[in-house]
């Protein structure tokens, strides 16, 4: 299966580890990702702030290097990055002037033909019968929280993927693989604070704690995310969480890959977990 892959930013920065994830396992169930030659940042947060048009060509001139090369589908695993190349892939095919401004623009044919999906939607792909045939390890100890964050299942009308209030599709894959995701929380898609990380940490610590502290008080004991800057905030700021808030969480936070790569037998090592500042307490046996 060869498919087209958008790092984005983040994957080849702050979350390396999410990367390492990600391809450990695509290799272990045989899913060949070409890297976009020389792509370039979507604009995420701060283009559409800045330059309307700005934000529209980035993601164009990416859209453009996976049509030059015959790719068909692209994979970005981060949900920023998908949701801004399904808004201009969106916008693309309904417009034939914007599809010729653009493509004058970024210097390129681009016709938003390309197809983007998320992580959840590569391993729907995979198929669940394909990834459960290859299980090692079963996740019978892991009762996990699914936390979608506010741009996998958003804008509805752009992105058409999962319920956007009560999307499931985490939890059906992860029961698939033996473990129990709780059911009955009240903020998977409740918003984590996102870039607002670096501007006002206060915020941050009230939105994560309200995430973290209902998912372990409806039974979790570890979160499940697909996005990076999700990961960043629900994992790096337990420490400060637990000062402020006088609250033990004490919550590990998985990639939505790390939980099918230790399925798959891959190491912790491997998936890079040991570089999260949340250390799990259950290893697979």
């Amino acid at each position: 299966m060869d498919i087209g892959y958008y790092p984005g930013c983040a994957l080849h920065g702050s979350s390396f580890d999410y990367e390492r994830s990600v391809h450990s396992c695509m290799n272990a169930l045989q899913v060949d990702l070409k890297e976009l030659d020389d792509w370039i940042c979507c604009g995420a947060t701060a283009a559409h702030n800045i330059n309307k048009k700005l934000a529209e060509a980035l993601p164009a001139r990416n859209l453009a290097i996976a049509e030059r090369d015959g790719l068909n589908t692209i994979f970005a695993p981060c949900p920023m990055c998908s949701m801004e190349l399904i808004k201009v892939s969106n916008l693309l095919k309904a417009d034939e002037s914007i599809r010729q401004e653009l493509s004058n623009i970024v210097e390129d044919k681009v016709t938003g033909k390309t197809e983007i999906i998320n992580l959840i939607q590569i391993f729907q792909r995979v198929g669940y019968e394909n990834i459960k045939s290859k299980i090692i390890n079963k996740l019978d100890s892991y009762k996990p929280a699914c936390y979608y964050g506010c741009l996998l299942t958003r804008p509805p009308k752009e992105l058409k993927f999962d319920d956007c209030e009560q999307p499931t599709s985490m939890e059906n894959l992860l029961r698939e693989l033996g473990a129990e995701p709780v059911d009955n929380w009240n903020y998977k898609t409740e918003c984590c604070g996102a870039g607002l990380t670096l501007a006002d940490d206060s915020v941050i610590i009230d939105l994560t704690y309200k995430i973290l502290a209902n998912a372990k008080k409806n039974g979790a004991n570890c979160m499940v995310v697909a996005c990076p800057m999700c990961h960043v905030n629900l994992d790096m700021k337990q420490s400060a969480i637990e000062k402020i808030k006088k609250d033990k969480i004490d919550l590990p936070v998985y990639y939505l890959s790390d939980l099918v790569g230790i399925a798959l037998g891959i190491s912790e090592k491997n998936l890079c977990i040991q570089k999260h500042f949340v250390k799990p307490k259950q290893a697979a046996s």
